[in-house]
């Protein structure tokens, strides 16, 4: 008896198309562990450097992600949002978003003030919301956006207290009609406010994100061994 391998067209093209699959999320998933490592190394890099008084003067927000930032101005009150969505040790909540006048300017800044419970009963009824009156200084960490999730279908138009998936300041500039600066400031410093400022690290999981790609290149190989010991048969040696 001799082993023969039976090449079968439909079987091949599954394996290339799994291969290509997997080849590719593994690829996607290093990429992602990557700019997670680079993203550590920026923050440990701009940890050291004093804060930014943020002013009216437009900032690039690639020059300053992940800088200290401290800035003095008022809270536009009438204009909170909530991103959905978002948990916090294992609790299903939102982030408080709310934009900031900038002191002795019309130069507004977005801020991620802190996290607050989902009601468990009704999620668009909001509990009150403290907001400080007059002109106080908050510090934080400058972002170029707040992590983004799936987006269901249509998204919520930006209005006050609107419940939203994503936002961005641009989006708040274009529907509140605020000068803006090109960031979010991601709030640290204390205020009697009740929301929780325990931020996740956005470089966070790059060793999850390698996990991942090992396993996706780990199922490509195991579709190529399926595919070359499903191909053999067993035939008679010829005399």
């Amino acid at each position: 008896m001799s082993l023969k391998f039976r090449f079968r067209l439909v079987p091949l093209l599954a394996t290339i198309a799994l291969v290509i699959l997997g080849v590719s999320l593994a690829q996607w998933q290093t990429r992602r562990a990557h700019e997670k490592e680079q993203i550590d190394r920026q923050m440990q890099q701009r940890a050291l450097l004093e804060p930014l008084v943020l002013g009216a003067k437009p900032v690039t927000v690639k020059d300053v992600a992940f800088q200290r930032v401290k800035v003095t101005g008022q809270f536009v009150s009438a204009w909170p949002l909530y991103l959905d969505n978002r948990a916090l040790h294992g609790a299903a909540g939102f982030y408080v978003m709310m934009p900031f006048k900038i002191q002795g300017s019309n130069m507004h800044v977005l801020v991620a003030r802190g996290w607050q419970p989902r009601n468990a009963q009704d999620r668009s009824k909001m509990p009150p919301l403290a907001t400080p009156d007059g002109i106080v200084q908050i510090e934080g960490i400058a972002r170029e956006n707040i992590d983004r999730v799936m987006q269901l279908g249509q998204a919520t138009p930006v209005s006050p207290g609107a419940i939203v998936q994503n936002i961005s300041a641009a989006d708040v500039a274009r529907q509140a009609h605020l000068p803006m600066q090109d960031l979010i400031l991601e709030q640290t410093s204390a205020s009697p406010d009740g929301l929780q400022r325990d931020w996740p690290l956005p470089s966070a999981g790059a060793d999850k994100h390698r996990a991942y790609a090992f396993q996706w290149y780990a199922l490509s190989l195991m579709a190529i061994i399926f595919f070359v010991v499903t191909g053999y048969r067993r035939g008679k040696v010829s005399q």
